[in-house]
């Protein structure tokens, strides 16, 4: 599958409210890097003028388990590309987390990767999140 037909798995729609700064956020699981446990998915993000459709998003994860991927950070590179592509939000958060036993004598792999429009800022909104 090319990185078109994967984009074209995520679906959108119409910000209710353009005037406001919102997070929204999905998680989901996939089946990834040889595991039998799932790795998983977090996402949050400021809309611009589109949202994501959840029932997309899942169908999408579903997909990426079907791709091979050699390292956690690339899954998660792939997943910013693909949603900062689709919905030009203003602010994109993706955290990835591998499976527990994936890499001998680790407890834990995570990666966070984030991209915002140009010019773009709310700190007062983003430093009430809390970690993925």
């Amino acid at each position: 599958m090319d990185i078109f037909e994967r984009r074209k798995l995520l679906k959108t729609g119409p910000n209710p409210d353009e005037t406001l700064d919102y997070v929204s956020g999905l998680q989901g699981t996939l089946h990834v890097l040889g595991q039998g446990k799932p790795a998983h998915i977090a996402i949050r993000y400021v809309p611009d003028r589109l949202i994501l459709d959840p029932d997309s998003f899942g169908r999408y994860l579903a997909v990426l388990s079907s791709l091979d991927w050699e390292a956690l950070e690339g899954l998660a590179t792939a997943v910013l590309g693909d949603l900062s592509n689709q919905l030009v939000a203003r602010w994109v958060l993706v955290a990835a987390t591998a499976p527990e036993g994936t890499y001998p004598g680790l407890g834990a792999h995570k990666v966070q990767v984030e991209d915002r429009q140009p010019g773009w800022d709310n700190p007062s909104l983003l430093s009430r999140l809390t970690t993925l």
